[in-house]
């Protein structure tokens, strides 16, 4: 199990799939806001002029010396839901990022939002 405390080392840390194909750098850590553990991140890809950040499950994620590597390859990845590397995600769309992974989503019972940024 990966701990929250962890997560902070991570950044700018490259984010790898299974194939150890790079898919991008990690920027930011998202946690369940029930049990406030990691579950989501955001990758940094594209080029250096149009940069995005994709969403990725960390669930059997490994951490590496200088890596993090996920458990869903390259192309899924990139294909995921994204938003502006200046942007966050509207709550509205929290819930195609999961489904974009075939992810169970269970906002809070006052329809909170399931993910907080760390």
């Amino acid at each position: 199990m990966i701990h929250a405390a962890d997560v902070r080392e991570w950044r700018n840390r490259d984010v790898l799939d299974p194939e150890s194909h790079k898919i991008g750098v990690l920027e930011t850590v998202y946690v369940d806001t029930t049990t406030d553990e990691p579950v989501m991140a955001t990758v940094r890809t594209g080029l250096p002029t149009r940069h995005r950040l994709v969403f990725v499950p960390l669930g059997n994620a490994i951490a590496g010396p200088d890596y993090l590597k996920v458990g869903y390859v390259r192309r899924l990845v990139k294909e995921a839901p994204s938003i502006g590397t200046d942007g966050v995600l509207p709550a509205d769309q929290e819930e195609a990022v999961f489904k974009h992974y075939g992810l169970p989503y269970q906002p809070g019972a006052a329809g909170e939002r399931q993910l907080a940024r760390r």
